[in-house]
């Protein structure tokens, strides 16, 4: 992409966080002639990269709105001179008459736009100023033009393309893979801020990032932490600039900081050491969950994204999106992208490689190291009902939406033409409900199973990857979900009943705790060693299990689900011995059933 650049031809990038965006436009804009215009849309960013830029001998400056008038003066001073490689400017300053006007005049080697999501009303970060900006095609129309993003879907890619004029300009989308990153989420369960304290305190010595909903979420959560000896700072939009400054330089130097905050913060700071990316609260879009997980493990080394979620967090973003003022297409897709995070949260597939087709990559493998990938969840079969789909979609060809492919499985005649109701597949889903007819649908997109065609802000549903959708007809690829809610009286049974619920922390009996809680230890301070998440050595569901049969020897503790021949080879004996130290050798299998007939008393 760099050469295409240099050719002189302007180019869209979609390249993953830490994947080099920066030096697609910092390299050419060095080697072409002229100075190098980037837009950039927030201070922090802009603050971060000259300063990088600058301690490499390069000759970067930004200008923005807090900078005093001398300050600006002595910038453009430089300009004139012809002393300056990189001007960071933000969109709005960039598109003001005057500034345009005093650089018509210099030669521009390039314009760079980073965050080019932000132009797309599709988008996750969606701001009107940057729509203003395909103006420079105009204005500049001899410099190359370069939009670069993280996080950008088909949709928001093309709108991208249309809003900055790009034509026929080349697309390079790299792949989103992040080996380095363990996911993991789980749902909500009683007091969630009290369930982050505890995941913080199992990481000790480590740098992280908490985001949380609201501005009191973030000021509670930051003040709980701290009580417990965390090094925590709170950050939102409300503080003065001052304080936010003074914090983001805080823990930018900090050795171990962590920072609860809200979305204000994280986009394109460039701390390489953050451990893990936590959301007490979970994000808009799994646009904004990627580029938010991706503050985690710059440097490359292992890192965790962990995030909190429930019905009620998607019934509210839903509710959110429904009252704002935009025009009905936006808004639906916009519903979509919450659905579409949430089916990934509670989805049994692999978490990144159902991100990473979400964004368009195919043939991708599981990660083997995400939560669902270590610990499947207990799911249901839903072969059957995935078939029906597939078959319904097939049948119909593609020519509907999702709503009207419900109705035909549900065998709803309005809006159905006669022709589609004579077709086989017409009622054949009548037992499943509406809603679990929904979740499969967004299951199978983020599957790659299904694809929706966008069709002018009326997506369509298709037929996904041939091969894949074969192996699911011939019951080759099985296709699981937590819950398929069925209608009529099985559906009312199904809301009488306790509902399981995923990954919720562990009822450990009181007798069984102290052991439990060594065992804790023993894996946190292993897991600090390692560089690894500490479910990556046990599950709290194994530790539990060990502290509730207390195995007397390597034969009792590889029976316990979870202790493979591996974990066992390296670490049985460590757990045994934490077992004996807790308990004494007089109460080993204290819990277990005694062999043979029970004697009598006396």
């Amino acid at each position: 992409m760099i050469g295409e650049v240099l050719a002189g031809r302007s180019a869209l990038a979609v390249l993953p966080t830490g994947g080099g965006k920066s030096l697609c436009y910092q390299i050419p804009a060095l080697v072409r002639p002229g100075l190098g215009l980037v837009v950039s849309p927030l201070i922090a960013l802009m603050s971060d990269q000259v300063a990088a830029l600058q301690q490499s001998g390069v000759a970067a400056e930004k200008l923005d709105s807090s900078m005093d008038f001398s300050s600006r003066n002595a910038i453009w001073r430089r300009l004139g001179e012809g002393a300056l490689d990189l001007l960071y400017v933000s969109p709005e300053g960039l598109m003001q008459s005057a500034m345009l006007e005093r650089l018509l005049g210099r030669p521009i080697a390039l314009v760079a736009i980073d965050e080019a999501h932000c132009v797309s009303q599709w988008g996750h970060d969606f701001r009107p100023d940057y729509r203003t900006l395909g103006r420079l095609a105009q204005v500049f129309p001899k410099a190359p033009r370069l939009a670069v993003t993280a996080t950008a879907d088909a949709r928001t890619r093309e709108d991208i393309r249309i809003e900055l004029r790009l034509g026929d300009a080349r697309e390079f989308l790299d792949s989103f893979a992040r080996p380095e990153l363990a996911l993991s989420a789980e749902r909500k369960a009683g007091d969630s801020h009290a369930r982050v304290l505890e995941l913080v305190l199992e990481r000790p010595a480590r740098s992280g990032v908490i985001y949380a909903g609201t501005r009191k979420a973030v000021e509670e959560l930051a003040d709980r932490l701290a009580a417990a000896g965390v090094p925590a700072l709170a950050y939102h939009a409300g503080l003065e600039p001052e304080v936010r400054a003074s914090r983001l330089n805080t823990f930018l130097d900090a050795d171990v900081a962590v920072m609860v905050a809200t979305i204000a913060f994280g986009m394109g700071v460039d701390k390489p050491d953050v451990r893990y990316v936590m959301h007490a609260d979970p994000p808009a879009s799994i646009e904004a969950y990627w580029q938010e997980i991706g503050r985690a493990g710059r440097d490359g080394a292992p890192a965790e994204g962990i995030t909190l979620y429930s019905a009620s967090d998607m019934a509210w973003a839903l509710r959110r999106i429904s009252g704002r003022e935009m025009e009905a297409p936006v808004k639906a897709v916009h519903m979509r992208k919450v659905r579409q995070l949430y089916a990934m949260l509670e989805g049994t597939a692999c978490r990144p490689a159902s991100v990473r087709r979400y964004f368009g990559e195919e043939a991708v493998a599981a990660c083997g190291q995400c939560d669902l990938c270590l610990n499947p969840s207990d799911a249901v079969d839903a072969t059957r009902v995935a078939q029906m789909a597939l078959s319904a979609v097939h049948r119909l060809g593609g020519s509907l939406g999702r709503g009207r492919v419900i109705d035909h499985l549900l065998g709803k005649a309005k809006h159905q033409p006669a022709r589609e109701r004579l077709l086989s597949t017409f009622g054949i889903g009548r037992e499943v409900s509406a809603l679990a007819w929904r979740d499969l649908i967004d299951q199978l997109v983020l599957e790659g199973l299904l694809r929706e065609d966008f069709n002018d802000g009326r997506p369509l549903i298709g037929l996904g990857d041939g091969a894949e959708v074969g192996a699911v007809y011939r019951g080759e690829r099985r296709v699981s979900m937590r819950q398929l809610a069925v209608n009529g009286a099985a559906a009312r049974s199904a809301r009488s009943r306790p509902k399981r619920r995923g990954r919720e922390r562990l009822e450990v009996a009181p007798g069984d705790a102290p052991l439990f809680a060594a065992l804790r230890v023993w894996r946190r301070e292993r897991a600090a060693e390692q560089h690894v998440p500490p479910y990556a050595i046990f599950h709290d569901v194994t530790l539990s299990a060990i502290a509730r049969l207390r195995p007397a020897d390597r034969d009792a503790l590889a029976n316990i689900s979870g202790v493979g021949r591996s974990k066992l080879t390296r670490y049985g004996e460590e757990v045994l011995r934490i077992v004996r130290a807790a308990v004494g050798p007089a109460t080993f299998g204290a819990v277990r059933e005694p062999k043979g007939p029970r004697q009598p008393a006396g």
